[in-house]
């Protein structure tokens, strides 16, 4: 099948490699001639684990290529996807179309014949319907249909998403369309990872409820979390022991500073205006959204708790400040908020993250990066672990302690025990509902 994939952001870029290692000929389009270039030279310009050297397999077997010329990509393509960005818009938190409506009038002036042209972003319900409208009125003589392929991925470890998928959301209202999907995730299929054929609402309607509910378990556990402060119980037993229940499930019940990332904060956002706008408000929804903010507001009360109630002229180590670890997506991670406020009490910030100083610099103004979390701490008045990559998890504690003027530590996400820190050196650690 020969594919072309308008748009090489974070979803675009890993299904076009992905589905290029299915064996299918790929054409990945963005208009910025320096990414395109850069990608030809074989150069990723995002952090995802295994990306590059997938990318430099598919190149070498000539199944993957990149440009600027939608138009060359699209000819002859049997499914055309439509992978830009749909971020929320300023003033009413609606997901921005703009780009979206974009490519599909491209997409119309270049369909040299049928084609299925598929939106892979993430989109409100009925936006399929208005990609229709757009390559109608655009070029009334075209030939195609509109699928939905909402994707489902994990930054930091998207392509085993990809390639083993819980399942694959397709949806059609044809069966011209459905055998071209069809052929496209066939390699998932002879695996018997699921697909899930519905009709294009139902599978818009699927992206934006399952990550809703997604960020539901996290502000929930950090509700929870909180009880727990007060109560004196321990928020990872209490995980636990819900997590067991197989109506539950263990995954997404870690507390911590509040869920981030590309995904999330926009997808609550524009469910509930979704909601406001066919009179069916998203009332979890909203409470949720209402919780998030509220927790990130929590973290920095415990981290001024943790300092005597003021940072001013403190030094403080922040260990991590991508959303996540395993990637460098800076977007509404709890850092944008939390390390700020710290700035503004007057303090002194060093940063340590591993794959975060890309983005961070140009949002996080006024910190120090330092290249390891010893070099940070030395002569720190608190450190504080935001985010959970592996480098941060297997800390020499004592060594830590020992280079810090005042050894205080604020584990955000719940990464060490109590008595070990303290043992440690430290003379004061504080946790997530614990």
């Amino acid at each position: 099948m020969k594919i072309a994939m308008i748009g090489t952001g974070y979803v675009g870029l890993v299904s076009g490699v992905c589905f290029s290692d299915f064996g299918h000929d790929v054409i990945c389009v963005d208009k910025a001639p320096e990414k395109i270039a850069m990608l030809e030279r074989g150069e990723v310009p995002i952090y995802e684990p295994g990306l590059e050297d997938l990318l430099a397999r598919n190149v070498a077997a000539g199944r993957l290529s990149f440009t600027t010329d939608l138009a060359a990509a699209v000819a002859g393509a049997d499914a055309v996807f439509i992978a830009v960005g749909t971020p929320t818009r300023r003033g009413d938190g609606h997901a921005d179309l703009t780009y979206v409506m974009a490519a599909a009038e491209e997409i119309a002036q270049a369909l040299t014949g049928y084609a299925v042209v598929v939106t892979k972003s993430t989109v409100p319900v009925g936006t399929n319907r208005k990609v229709a409208e757009v390559i109608r009125a655009t070029c009334p003589e075209a030939q195609f249909d509109v699928a939905s392929n909402p994707e489902f991925l994990r930054e930091g470890a998207a392509i085993d998403d990809f390639m083993r998928p819980d399942r694959v959301v397709v949806g059609v209202e044809s069966d011209a369309a459905r055998e071209v999907m069809g052929d496209i995730y066939r390699p998932l299929f002879l695996r018997d990872f699921p697909i899930v054929y519905t009709d294009l609402e139902s599978a818009e309607m699927i992206k934006y409820a399952a990550n809703a509910f997604l960020a539901t378990k996290i502000s929930f556990i950090n509700e929870i979390a909180s009880l727990c402060e007060r109560v004196g119980a321990d928020v990872k037993a209490v995980s636990k022991g819900m997590g067991l229940d197989g109506r539950i499930g263990n995954k997404f019940l870690h507390a911590g500073p509040g869920y981030g990332g590309s995904c999330f904060p926009k997808d609550t956002s524009a469910l509930t205006r979704i909601g406001q706008e066919y009179g069916s408000p998203m009332r979890i929804t909203e409470a949720v959204i209402a919780v998030n903010d509220q927790i990130k507001r929590r973290m920095i009360d415990k981290l001024l708790d943790l300092c005597g109630g003021s940072v001013n002229g403190k030094t403080i180590a922040v260990l991590g400040v991508t959303f996540k670890p395993n990637t460098d997506d800076m977007r509404d991670a709890p850092a944008l908020t939390i390390v700020p406020a710290l700035v503004g009490g007057g303090a002194n910030i060093r940063v340590v993250d591993p794959q975060g100083k890309r983005e961070g610099e140009a949002l996080l103004p006024n910190v120090a990066w330092e290249s390891d979390p010893y070099a940070a701490a030395k002569g720190a008045d608190a450190v504080v672990l935001l985010t959970e990559w592996n480098e941060f998890r297997a800390l020499d504690l004592p060594r830590l302690a020992g280079v810090m003027a005042h050894p205080v530590m604020a584990d955000l996400r719940n990464i060490y025990e109590q008595e070990d820190v303290l043992a440690a050196g430290f003379t004061a650690y504080t946790a997530v509902g614990r």
